[in-house]
């Protein structure tokens, strides 16, 4: 399985803020632009939560099995897999979602003098560090699950698996 990469998140964010702020000031030019949910934060922070729970649920697992304790639960490999793989998905959506809420939120600031654009421009914001909490987690999360011999195969000069 391959590591996500920063890089790709830090693209589909900047992409998707830079498409968002664009559809948000032609919608405004037509319309009402559209609200940013109040829910927005709280679900992406929920989900941060759950993948930083479930990181030092599975690193405590992981040191107890390491250390050879008897009461150590120990963990089944392709349940650590689709947990890196919920981790990586997560840290894609919330990259996108939260480059969304940014670049609305960037347009919003145009006009922090309107009461109910402000609350907007804040939700955003609040979407925006959710999103990125989101995206800390999963790569912690990534982290924990990761293998000691992925460490050892990337170096220069390693021999490669067979």
């Amino acid at each position: 399985m391959r590591e996500l990469r920063i890089r790709v998140l830090a693209g589909v964010f900047v992409v998707a803020g830079i498409l968002s702020w664009a559809g948000a000031r032609l919608w405004n030019s037509f319309g009402t632009l559209p609200s940013v949910p109040v829910a927005a934060p709280i679900v992406l922070a929920l989900i941060a939560v759950v993948l930083a729970a479930t990181a030092l649920s599975l690193r405590a697992r992981l040191k107890a099995q390491r250390e050879r304790r008897p009461e150590a639960k120990g963990v089944d490999p392709l349940m650590a897999a689709r947990a890196v793989v919920f981790g990586q998905a997560s840290a894609l959506v919330a990259a996108l979602v939260a480059g969304m809420y940014g670049g609305v939120g960037v347009f919003l600031l145009e006009s922090l003098d309107i009461p109910a654009r402000r609350d907007q421009a804040i939700y955003a914001g609040f979407s925006v560090l959710a999103g990125l909490g989101v995206i800390a987690a999963a790569l912690f999360l990534e982290r924990v699950c990761k293998l000691p011999d992925d460490e050892d195969n990337d170096t220069p000069g390693a021999a490669p698996a067979a």
